[in-house]
């Protein structure tokens, strides 16, 4: 039998302890989160409802079939940043007529909708997966352009924008903007590259300069409407192939365009599924708010995949890396997961053998992170472990099957790297709340610059300051905690989102519908040299 049976205490005073700690930090991240519901604050959700226009989450709510969920991406863009938290603009996929869709929408709420860089970044993030996976995607476009005073942030990088929608184009996958309001100077490339348009009357607003810079470059006199208004250009110029008299008017015609694309995704849907024998519910209290605690990843896989069925690969061997197989949402995935932080030599080999079978199979992997790196050490150094984990992280860069990871606790070092950090393209990357990554952890990065100063204090033979080292590494210490969090991390957009745990499986399964929207191929004999 392959069904994962659990030692779970639900009872005991350490699940207490780790569920509080996570819902504590759910109850900061909803908090966090409200912030870009919010938008651009009252002030200017009221004038926008005054002027009869609805929300960018609603026009989405409006736009998806009935009953079916949205994944929304990078909620958290530019959190901490000087600009508003979620940079202007909302993303994420969802099902439009029975087809998964990649949706984005500005915010013109904040600042008009205008672009910063952080909304480039997020856009940009939203193309990508978007191209990745094939997803026909949908523009909800009002915004003023460029947020002037960042001109120098935005106006090279932005122009990537643009080539996007037309790679996507002439790969085949279908783009279409909506227009509901400004569409304005760099702006009006949009519609102008989507494969279909469509403008609401006496509210779109198109021209690559406004009236006043009109007059400012040619001396000519003219207006919003005959410049670049819905009705001119559905019937005049004919950027607009559809001329909706409403906002739901035109997301009920974008619905009809959707259903008329004849989209077929690379695989079929698997059908139903059997859940997990466990109640996701439990996933909270398996973390500790103390990741130097270990925990069983299997606990975790086992409220994960169908029926907590897994087949496990290796057991026996390179014991702090779990590796198996399982299905998810009816999808076949291989599943990576650390189990007692450390990667040594044995679980780098068996990784990379792993990555090996799952290519040849043409089956998806997900990583489930809970990794300090990489052991270090004399008799680890002269047993090879740069070689061994070159071969994992070897395995990890030239797979070709899509890849999926999960920040569940410590993500450090190159072990982030090996477990398909950010860096290595994943198709989607998520976190916990519980989850921390950096180039090590906050105490071991301060101890590191305490004896490199210690030590060149003493190649000096100057006397070295206790005190001032001290305030140091307190210092240093905050200062990699806070730059350590998942919302710090996912506000420079590090990963697609921080999720509830009880979400996981969830978020996983549209994940991986996702992915099957493309055709993909495992690499069968692409490796770079595996260092023997």
């Amino acid at each position: 039998m392959t069904v994962l049976p659990t030692a779970l205490d639900t009872a005991s005073a350490d699940y207490t302890a780790n569920r509080d700690a996570m819902l504590a930090k759910l109850d900061e991240l909803e908090g966090e989160h409200a912030k870009a519901l919010a938008g651009g604050g009252e002030k200017y959700v009221a004038r926008h409802r005054k002027r009869g226009k609805l929300l960018a989450r609603e026009r989405i709510e409006l736009l998806l079939d009935p009953d079916t969920p949205f994944l929304e991406l990078s909620p958290l863009a530019a959190w901490g940043s000087e600009y508003p938290v979620g940079a202007s603009m909302v993303t994420g996929i969802g099902t439009v007529e029975g087809v998964e869709c990649l949706i984005t929408a500005n915010d013109p709420t904040v600042r008009g909708g205008a672009s910063n860089p952080w909304t480039l970044k997020k856009a940009f993030r939203a193309h990508e997966i978007g191209y990745a996976n094939r997803l026909p995607s949908i523009h909800l476009v009002e915004s003023g352009g460029a947020d002037l005073p960042s001109q120098k942030e935005i106006f090279i990088p932005g122009g990537a924008l643009f080539k996007h929608l037309t790679q996507s184009s002439a790969a085949g996958i279908p783009n279409l903007a909506v227009v509901f309001g400004n569409s304005t100077a760099g702006g009006a490339y949009v519609p102008g590259m989507c494969d279909h348009v469509i403008m609401v009357k006496e509210r779109a607003k198109v021209f690559l300069g406004g009236p006043p810079l009109v007059k400012m470059a040619t001396g000519e006199e003219s207006d919003d409407e005959s410049l670049g208004g819905a009705e001119m250009h559905a019937r005049t110029s004919g950027l607009a192939d559809y001329f909706a008299v409403d906002e739901e008017d035109a997301i009920r015609r974008a619905r009809l365009v959707v259903k008329r694309l004849n989209w077929r995704k690379a695989y079929p849907d698997p059908g139903p599924a059997e859940p997990p024998k466990y109640d996701e519910e439990e996933l909270l209290g398996i973390v500790s708010g103390d990741l130097k605690v270990p925990f069983d990843p299997r606990e975790v896989i086992a409220r994960l995949v169908d029926g907590s069925d897994f087949d496990e690969f290796k057991p026996l061997y390179g014991t702090s890396l779990v590796t198996g197989w399982a299905a998810l949402h009816g999808y076949p995935v291989g599943i990576l997961a650390n189990a007692q932080g450390v990667l040594f030599s044995a679980e780098s080999q068996k990784a990379a053998q792993f990555i090996q079978l799952a290519n040849q199979r043409d089956i998806p992997l997900l990583f489930l992170h809970n990794t300090t790196g990489y052991m270090v050490g004399k008799e680890y150094e002269q047993g090879g472990i740069i070689k061994h984990g070159a071969q994992m992280i070897n395995a990890v860069s030239n797979s070709r099957v899509p890849h999926l990871s999960v920040l569940m606790g410590a993500s450090y070092g190159a072990g982030h790297y090996g477990m398909c950090g950010r860096a290595y393209d994943p198709r989607f990357l998520f976190a916990w709340p519980s989850a921390k990554s950096a180039v090590m952890g906050p105490q071991q990065l301060a101890g590191v610059l305490s004896i490199v100063a210690r030590a060149s204090a003493l190649a000096k033979g100057q006397p070295y300051d206790d005190e001032g080292d001290a305030a140091l590494r307190a210092m240093v210490e905050q200062q990699i905690e806070s730059e350590s969090l998942p919302v710090f991390l996912s506000g420079r957009l590090y990963d697609d989102g921080v999720i509830d745990p009880r979400d996981t499986r969830t978020v996983l399964g549209l994940c991986l519908s996702a992915v099957h929207n493309a055709p993909f191929e495992g690499v069968r004999d692409g490796y770079g040299i595996f260092r023997m």
